[in-house]
């Protein structure tokens, strides 16, 4: 197979072929498109694009830009539909530059254009109904979908550029991509992933260039350019929108010149952009075992791709077809490096950096589903991680489509009955003949047609709902993490719900400028006639003042720990809570001057019993359906309020949100199963809250009432037993 002369009157790319291919993905997507929101991150981004605020750090101020134009498009839909929509159209747009990728590479040994095609539409197939592409595409869990039309524009210029470095426009495909990195950098930093394979593609193709001064000037430039929107962040964040994690400002108040462009406001914006609340070790201070731990992550997440088997029920076939894709995607590798040495060199580091690279620096744990066997003897992610590696899922379909179209040209030349034979010689009969292995390329959908899509999935959003609904006007709750706390955000600030609750989120409680935020909150008015019927007809006083009554200065005081030689005594009002010695964190420190400052005007809640019984609250902590509620004096037990761990059990009230609040557990119903273990515990939450209800009514004689909530606990309860029982454990909230 002789390698082509690379003239461009040779080589014409198939835009309009790879553009309907594009669109059929974007088809595909919007038919198994999510309607409202989703676990984990997809609130906190949705949310952060409605208010123009600033997500967690780096601050990802592209998507939200870009997040905020999509939720204005005149689209009958809603605002989260327009944002998911947005997800959707960059993996579809990214597959068409992968099919363009493909279709030049078969380009060097097949002469006939309805080959290649064949062999592009293929990649574009196995790659856009891979699991974890197929399942981030129909819903803006992240920012993922967005780097990935970057990064696969970017992959283009550069296979353009390697073909062809003398074209008069090969210097302004090297500026352009400069451009896109420092853009997508601004997105997510997997901006400068292809980095690396930029600077090994021309060195290995056109060493000069890295000499020419001139260019390389406007390359930095150009790059220096596409990072400029990182100065959003702390424009923004001086006018305190609802959503502004980091809070990348040296203002306390409101935007001012002086205070914008401060020392503080640049330290600010450095630790932000740097991640730096995260505090993440070192890459040589490994978080478990290189080969067997972190990369036998990234292959149980490649053994997703081409089949989920949520419930391990299919895991000889799984590991069979993650083989086959493996092997195929190998052959495809070798057939790029045989016939186009030029952009092989590219797309090989591209691919390497993007997988084997990205799982050392990113240095994870043990995923949720990985090694069950060691049980909870070593440390575990607090969820699945597959999305990190979308980006090599999806370009990976590039070799695969590849080596697919090369098994399909060897069975075709078995088919014409001859030995050796170049594929411009093969009869289209023996291509025809040979063309059912193509149906290799629908297996990932087939695998994935169950537990990629998210159609009609509503439960998210109205877990949100519910929760919001179980507290009284102008409550505080304080939440634990992404799962009890970004869905909320998104009920407030998307849909309007309950925007008078105060979510205190006790991880962000630890930092300073949340404490500030708090402070600042403007008092947000209880909305009655939207509000749960349960409330309406009752005067709800509006609360005098900040839920923390200290200045900015007293709350950038709060030490980070503050250790207890002895037991303390904590008393407001009629409440004396008794905390063991020890050291208690900033972040109990403010929740204790929450309770002192705001309780009992503001009602305190928590969205789990855990959080308030290591202050010592337990006596005064109900638990009413998903919410723990800070009762003004002890609780004694009595027919309708039973002892628990962490507290007490409101059956009564707990009965009353079942029966007329909460709505998930028929959105649950709706959809088809749990995917999701990491999150799985809200589903037991749920199922555990039927279950008393239901045990409640039988014991009332209501068997009526408590058969007709015993399907949903008995649904409920079984996907979370399945979730649980398929893997080591999970991260209920």
């Amino acid at each position: 197979m002789p390698i082509r002369s690379a003239a461009k009157s040779d080589y014409t790319p198939s835009y309009l072929a790879a553009t309907i291919a594009a669109l059929l993905t974007f088809v595909l997507y919007l038919a198994t498109l999510a309607p409202s929101t989703a676990m984990w991150d997809t609130s906190e981004y949705i949310a952060s694009a409605k208010v123009l605020g600033l997500p967690h750090p780096p601050g990802n101020p592209v998507f939200v830009l870009l997040g905020h134009f999509f939720g204005l498009l005149p689209i009958p839909v809603s605002y989260a539909q327009r944002i998911n929509i947005m997800a959707a159209l960059a993996s579809a747009a990214a597959a068409g530059f992968w099919f363009l990728i493909t279709e030049r590479v078969l380009w060097r040994w097949l002469t006939r254009r309805w080959l290649r095609l064949t062999g592009a539409a293929a990649t574009v197939l196995i790659g856009a109904t891979s699991f974890t592409v197929w399942n981030q595409s129909v819903v803006n869990e992240k920012v993922y979908t967005i780097s990935l039309i970057g990064l696969a524009v970017i992959s283009w210029l550069m296979v353009c550029w390697c073909d062809a470095p003398d074209d008069p426009r090969a210097d302004r495909w090297l500026v352009l991509v400069a451009f896109l990195m420092g853009l997508g950098y601004a997105n997510h930093p997997a901006g400068f992933l292809p980095l690396p394979a930029v600077g090994i593609a021309v060195l290995v193709r056109r060493p000069q260039t890295l000499l020419r001064w001139r260019l390389i000037l406007v390359a930095v430039a150009a790059l220096v350019l596409g990072l400029t929107p990182f100065a959003y962040e702390p424009i923004r964040a001086a006018y305190f929108p609802t959503i502004n994690e980091g809070e990348p400002t040296g203002c306390l108040t409101h935007f001012e010149w002086s205070c914008t462009f401060s020392a503080l406001t640049l330290q600010r914006l450095e630790d932000n952009i740097n991640r730096k609340q995260y505090q993440k070790p070192s890459v040589l201070d490994r978080q478990a075992p290189f080969i067997s731990a972190q990369v036998g992550m990234y292959w149980m997440y490649f053994k997703w791709q081409w089949l989920r088997d949520a419930y391990g029920e299919h895991e000889h076939l799984q590991s069979g077809l993650a083989a086959l894709f493996l092997i195929l995607g190998l052959a495809g590798a070798w057939a790029h490096w045989k016939n186009d040495p030029a952009s092989f060199w590219y797309f090989a580091v591209f691919s390497i950096t993007i997988s084997l690279v990205l799982v050392y620096y990113m240095n994870f744990k043990y995923s949720l589903g990985q090694a069950p066997e060691l049980g909870n003897t070593v440390a575990r992610e607090p969820r699945e991680r597959d999305y990190f590696y979308l980006w090599s899922f999806s370009s990976f379909s590039v070799w695969v489509g590849i080596g697919l179209t090369y098994l399909w040209e060897s069975l075709a030349t078995l088919a014409a009955g001859a030995k050796t034979a170049t594929a411009s010689l093969l009869p289209n009969r023996a291509w025809l003949v040979a063309c059912p292995v193509l149906a290799i390329a629908f297996i990932p959908f087939i695998g994935n047609v169950r537990d990629a899509p998210r159609s009609g999935q509503m439960f998210t959003r109205d877990f949100a709902v519910d929760m919001l609904n179980s507290v009284e006007p102008y409550a505080v709750i304080v939440t634990n993490g992404d799962n009890d706390t970004f869905p909320l955000w998104y009920a407030q600030e998307v849909e309007g719900v309950r925007q008078d609750v105060i979510v205190a989120v006790a991880t962000y409680l630890g930092t300073d400028w949340f404490v500030r935020q708090i402070i600042r909150r403007p008092i947000r008015p209880y909305d009655a006639a939207k509000g749960p019927a349960r409330f309406r007809g009752k005067s709800w006083p509006i609360p005098s003042g900040p839920p923390l009554a200290m200045t900015y200065g007293q709350a950038d005081s709060i030490p980070p720990v503050l250790s207890l030689r002895e037991p303390q005594v904590f008393t407001a009002g009629g409440i004396t809570a008794r905390i063991p010695a020890g050291y208690l964190t900033r972040d109990q420190i403010v929740v204790l001057n929450l309770i002192r400052d705001a309780y009992p005007q503001r009602p305190i809640y928590f969205s789990s019993s855990e959080y308030g019984d290591a202050l010592g609250l337990e006596p005064y902590l109900l638990t009413q359906g998903l919410v723990v509620k800070l009762m003004p004096k002890a609780i004694t037990a009595s027919k309708d309020t039973f002892r628990i761990s962490g507290g007490y059990f409101d059956e009564p009230t707990t009965r009353a949100l079942w029966d007329s609040v909460y709505t998930a557990p028929k959105a649950l119903m709706a959809q088809n199963g749990w995917v999701d273990r990491a999150s799985v515990g809200i589903v037991y939450h749920y199922a555990i809250i039927g279950s008393i209800v239901f045990q409640a009514l039988e014991q009332q004689g209501d068997s009526t009432k408590a058969r007709s909530i015993a399907a949903t606990v008995d649904a409920m309860a079984k996907s979370a037993r399945l979730m649980r029982e398929s893997g080591p454990g999970s991260s209920d909230q």
